[in-house]
C-alpha cells in the first residue's frame, strides 16, 4: 500500500492554540527518544505517530523555545527539526542544541533552495527531508542516524597524523585536543582513518557514511569542508584530507601537501 505523504504546504488553522503536548511514551525499554519540532500540528502528528510505532519515545514542540525546554528537561536521543518555526527557526534552534550537547538533528523543509538545504547542514544538522516526503522514508532515515549515533563495538582507536578517533568512545582528538564532532563528521573522519590514502567518491562516501545509495551529494562536500575546518591546520590548504581531482577525497596520513 502507499504511504501518505505529508504535505508541503500548512493547513488553515481554526485559531486555536497550537498542540505542544507530547504523546503518552511508549513503554519500550531501551527506547530511544525523539523530539519533533513540527509548528504544522498535522505534519506533526503524523511524524509522531509513524516514530511511535516504530518504537520511539516521541515528545513534540511547535516552537523554537518550547523544543529548547523540552530538550533541557528530557534531552532527546534525536531531533526531528522543522527549518520553517514561528519566531525562532529551525537554524537557530539547531545552532542552541549543537552548541549544548552534540545531538543528532534531522532537517525538515518544504524549500527547495539548495542554500537552505546546506546552511541547515553547515549549523549541525546530520541530515534532512524535503516536504513533501513519505513518513516510511523519514522513519528509516531516523533509524539509520540513530543507529550511526551508537558507541562503535569491536574496533580500537584509529590514529594518523595527530588525528585519534575511538569510535567505541565516540571520541575524536587532535594533538590530544579534543574535537567538537557532529555525528556525521565523526563517522566521516573515522571512515577516513580506516582507509587512509585511498581516494573515493561523493557517491562512495555517501554510501559508506550514510548508508544510503541516493541523496543530495553537496551534503557530503559541505561535511567534507566542516570537517577540514575543525581538523586541518590551514583548512584554505587542507593537508589531511585532500581533494583527488575528478575523483573525489583521499586522506592522507603523512599530512603531505596535496592539490588542496
Amino acid at each position: 500500500m502507499q504511504q501518505p505523504h505529508v504535505p508541503a504546504g500548512r493547513p488553515a488553522r481554526d485559531g486555536a492554540a497550537p498542540d505542544t503536548a507530547a504523546p503518552a511514551p511508549r513503554s519500550v525499554p531501551g527506547a530511544a527518544r525523539v523530539l519533533v519540532v513540527d509548528d504544522d500540528a498535522t505534519v506533526a502528528e503524523i511524524v509522531a505517530g509513524y516514530l511511535g510505532r516504530a518504537g520511539y519515545v516521541v515528545d513534540r514542540a511547535a516552537d523554537g523555545s518550547t523544543a529548547l525546554t523540552r530538550a533541557a528537561a528530557h534531552w532527546p536521543d534525536l531531533v526531528v527539526l522543522d527549518l520553517m518555526l514561528p519566531g525562532m527557526d529551525g537554524l537557530e534552534v539547531c545552532r542552541r542544541l549543537r552548541a549544548r550537547a552534540p545531538v543528532p538533528v534531522v532537517m525538515l523543509t518544504a524549500r527547495g533552495d539548495e542554500d537552505d538545504r546546506i546552511t541547515g547542514l553547515e549549523v549541525g544538522a546530520d541530515d534532512y527531508v524535503t516536504k513533501p516526503f513519505s513518513p516510511r522514508e523519514l522513519v528509516l532515515r531516523v533509524q539509520s542516524v540513530l543507529r550511526r549515533a551508537l558507541p562503535g563495538t569491536g574496533t580500537g582507536p584509529l590514529t594518523a597524523a595527530g588525528v585519534t578517533v575511538d569510535p567505541a568512545a565516540r571520541r575524536a582528538t587532535k594533538n590530544g585536543s579534543e574535537l567538537a564532532l557532529t555525528l556525521r563528521e565523526f563517522d566521516l573522519l573515522a571512515f577516513f582513518l580506516r582507509h587512509p590514502g585511498r581516494a573515493y567518491g561523493r557517491e562512495d562516501l555517501m554510501r559508506e557514511v550514510w548508508g544510503w545509495d541516493f541523496g543530495d551529494l553537496s551534503t557530503v562536500t559541505v561535511h567534507i569542508r566542516r570537517l577540514r575546518g575543525k581538523v586541518e591546520d590551514d583548512p584554505a590548504r587542507p593537508r589531511l584530507i585532500q581533494t583527488v581531482w575528478g575523483v573525489g577525497y583521499r586522506f592522507e596520513p603523512s599530512g603531505a601537501e596535496g592539490e588542496g
